[in-house]
């Protein structure tokens, strides 16, 4: 059972531990410190109830509706493209706003600071919207772990369970570990040019992403 446990933990992080749409955007959050975690918090638990929905042999119900793949990649395809060009024009016309690598945590906040907390709360949906649509609409989650995760599950018998709960831990390692480690980068991105370059990535891949979601194979 623990080998299941470990197998399920090794391909699920080398699932998750790529350069995609849902990680930058955990980074981006991170480096904000901005919901951090509740954005890990809907990554892991959308991951582990995708794998939970393989693992029961909701993949082969999937495979009998290939519509419902197509609907999703090109939603996710749209999806990806808007927030790209969103990024792009963060990156063309910013806000001037950068981050403060030695502003005080919470509990010793300045005024300034203090009132970027209280903005943010306001703010509180369209990040969880945005983070269940960069989760729910990539077709590439559901490959990786409703099929490919489901599918390997299987061979491990009654021990598939165990198997999902390994890959199920790798998801909340990994996101968890992506959005509060982030902060240790905030000495590379403390000034508004920074920011920029950040958000020039992010553009390019995300439109790359989205594009590729709608592009033969």
């Amino acid at each position: 059972m623990l080998v299941s446990a470990l197998a399920g933990f090794g391909l699920g992080l080398s699932l998750i531990v790529a350069i995609g749409a849902q990680n930058l955007f955990v980074l981006r959050q991170g480096l904000r410190r901005e919901r951090v975690l509740l954005v890990a918090s809907i990554c892991a638990a959308s991951d582990a109830v995708l794998i939970v929905l393989g693992v029961s042999g909701v993949g082969l119900v999937l495979q009998a509706l290939p519509w419902l793949i197509d609907a999703v990649r090109w939603a996710g395809a749209l999806f990806l493209v808007a927030y790209g060009v969103l990024a792009a024009r963060r990156a063309w016309r910013p806000s001037g706003v950068a981050l403060d690598a030695t502003a005080p945590s919470a509990g010793g906040e300045s005024a300034a600071s203090a009132a970027g907390t209280i903005a943010t709360r306001a703010n509180v949906l369209p990040v969880v919207l945005t983070c269940l649509a960069l989760t729910w609409l990539n077709p590439h989650v559901y490959l990786d772990t409703v099929f490919l995760l489901g599918t390997v599950a299987a061979t491990h018998g009654d021990a598939r369970w165990e198997f999902a709960a390994g890959a199920c831990t790798a998801s909340l390692v990994w996101f968890f570990g992506l959005a509060l480690g982030a902060r240790f980068l905030s000495r590379w991105l403390s000034t508004p040019r920074a920011w920029r370059v950040l958000d020039g990535v992010i553009a390019v891949v995300m439109v790359a992403l989205g594009v590729s979601l709608v592009l033969p194979h």
